[in-house]
């Protein structure tokens, strides 16, 4: 088992922009033989930077979760709660944070072996979650999610100090190639593109609305989208993409009249504990970057 270690800054940001940085860390730290991953998985998880597992839970799972979903969304009690997440213009319910604590059946599932023993896998130690929501896309008027990199943000803004972090999307609706599917750039994880701007106080209320501080420049997802190529997130509801912490993503509008939504699950190494943030005065609250690295069992 290899330890992160970060008594430097390896991966500056929030600058005035800057070349791309190779990563300095690996993508699979694990091997065939700690997980339900073999080593031809691995292999192309860490060439790619992602992995889509068709029918990763069941129907009734789907239905289970979908019921759950509806019921956070208009559940009266939560109004006004900041770990509800509403679109900027219509109002409705983007995104739902932290949300194991106000689910029991979503609290299982983030310690369900079919996630738990492949983020362990992956990462090559014990984990735990250092961000979980529930997402929704309404038809019609979803809003998406500019090009971004995951770990930009849990860099700058939380402290994590590598990107030994893995996300797992897991849909609940079908996704289509026309309804705001997650677009992802195969191979970008390998490269760390700065972001742009210097981050202001308390940008979280409102980068989770729409993010425009340290998003990449436009040349930059010119470039990396020219050198990588779009890959992009399809299949019926109940699959999943297990997603590097530092690929290159990003979702277009819902104008269609098919909704979609899916639970969001960032597992992160307890040996990549967070630490001050290296581009931000202070830290997110917990709800949105958890600071507590008890290990998942």
């Amino acid at each position: 088992m290899t330890t992160t270690t970060a008594t430097l800054d390896a991966y500056p940001t929030r600058t005035q922009g800057g070349e791309f940085l190779a990563r300095s860390h690996p993508t699979v730290w694990g091997s065939g033989t700690d997980g339900p991953f073999d080593d031809v998985a691995l292999k192309a998880h860490a060439r790619r930077g992602y992995t889509i597992l068709p029918d990763f839970i069941s129907a009734d799972e789907v239905s289970e979760f979908n019921a759950e979903l509806h019921r956070l969304s208009t559940d009266r009690s939560l109004l006004g709660d900041e770990r509800i997440i509403t679109e900027k213009v219509s109002g409705e319910v983007r995104s739902i944070f932290q949300v194991e604590q106000l689910s029991a059946r979503i609290d299982a599932l983030t310690r369900d072996p079919r996630l738990l023993d492949r983020a362990r896998q992956l990462l090559g130690s014990e984990v735990y979650l250092h961000q979980t929501r529930i997402n929704y896309m309404p038809g019609f008027k979803g809003t998406g999610f500019y090009w971004h990199s995951d770990f930009e943000t849990w860099h700058a803004e939380d402290g994590l100090p590598a990107p030994r972090a893995v996300s797992c999307s897991i849909a609940l609706t079908r996704n289509y190639p026309f309804n705001g599917g997650l677009m992802v750039m195969p191979g970008s994880h390998e490269v760390f593109v700065p972001g742009v701007g210097e981050t202001p106080a308390d940008n979280h209320a409102s980068s989770l609305q729409e993010q425009t501080v340290g998003v990449p420049s436009e040349a930059s997802i010119a470039a990396l989208a020219e050198r990588c190529g779009i890959d992009q997130f399809t299949g019926p509801a109940g699959s999943a993409l297990w997603f590097d912490s530092n690929i290159m993503h990003a979702s277009a509008n819902n104008i269609t009249p098919y909704p979609r939504s899916n639970i969001f699950l960032v597992f992160n190494s307890v040996e990549n504990a967070p630490q001050q943030p290296f581009a931000a005065a202070a830290p997110r609250p917990n709800h949105i970057a958890n600071r507590d690295v008890t290990p998942l069992s």
